[in-house]
């Protein structure tokens, strides 16, 4: 179920990624956010109510919250028009919880391609943090190509193979942390002004400015 859950963060994702780079308006995005954030705070629930107390269970559940109320979060902030401030600052505490998570994948799970997808998720939410909490806007184009890209690399594709495959190939954790560097790298120096006072595209204005619209 977990796995399900996964590819609509994928869809989700990929929806506000194409939001940040004004391709989608902010209202338009809402429905998706609720929709899949309902349906990451659905999904933990019956899986730690099933799980029967078993605590490696109920780990692997819980990082599923994170994503489902910061969905909600931005759902009711763009049909709210609310300032984007709040699910910025929501951001940082994901951003912290997911490297704890990196660590349990890692050491106790004794999965390490989901130890570096929890590494990607550290460093997008804390991308959303900057640019919403502390309104970087300069860094808007930067967090939506980020979005667009990990929507795919960390969940969709994972989570489609998880679904017909059982599990991801043993090489994904030096394939995904070589792939973050190199393509994360070259999208910040495609995608961010050189200098702290250029002003950031109309289209990230739009998203990030006024209208308060979250990205998460």
């Amino acid at each position: 179920m977990g796995s399900v859950g996964l590819l609509y963060v994928g869809a989700v994702l990929f929806v506000n990624g194409l939001m940040l780079l004004g391709l989608v308006e902010g209202r338009a995005a809402a429905p998706i956010n609720l929709f899949v954030g309902a349906l990451q705070v659905l999904t933990p629930t019956l899986l730690i109510v099933g799980a029967d107390g078993d605590r490696a269970q109920i780990l692997a559940a819980s990082g599923l919250y994170l994503f489902g109320f910061t969905y909600l979060y931005v759902g009711i902030g763009q049909l709210a028009r609310l300032d984007s401030t709040g699910v910025g600052w929501f951001s940082l505490f994901v951003a912290v919880a997911a490297v704890g998570y990196s660590w349990a994948n890692f050491t106790i799970a004794g999965d390490a391609a989901f130890g570096v997808i929890w590494l990607y998720w550290a460093f997008l939410w804390g991308l959303f943090f900057v640019l919403l909490g502390l309104k970087r806007d300069r860094i808007a184009r930067f967090t939506g190509w980020v979005t667009v890209v990990q929507a795919w690399v960390t969940a969709a594709i994972p989570a489609f193979t998880l679904l017909t495959v059982g599990a991801l190939p043993g090489w994904s954790a030096v394939a995904l942390a070589v792939f973050g560097v190199v393509v994360f790298g070259a999208l910040a120096l495609a995608t961010i002004p050189r200098r702290p006072g250029t002003e950031p595209a109309p289209a990230a204005q739009h998203r990030t400015g006024r209208t308060g619209a979250p990205a998460a």
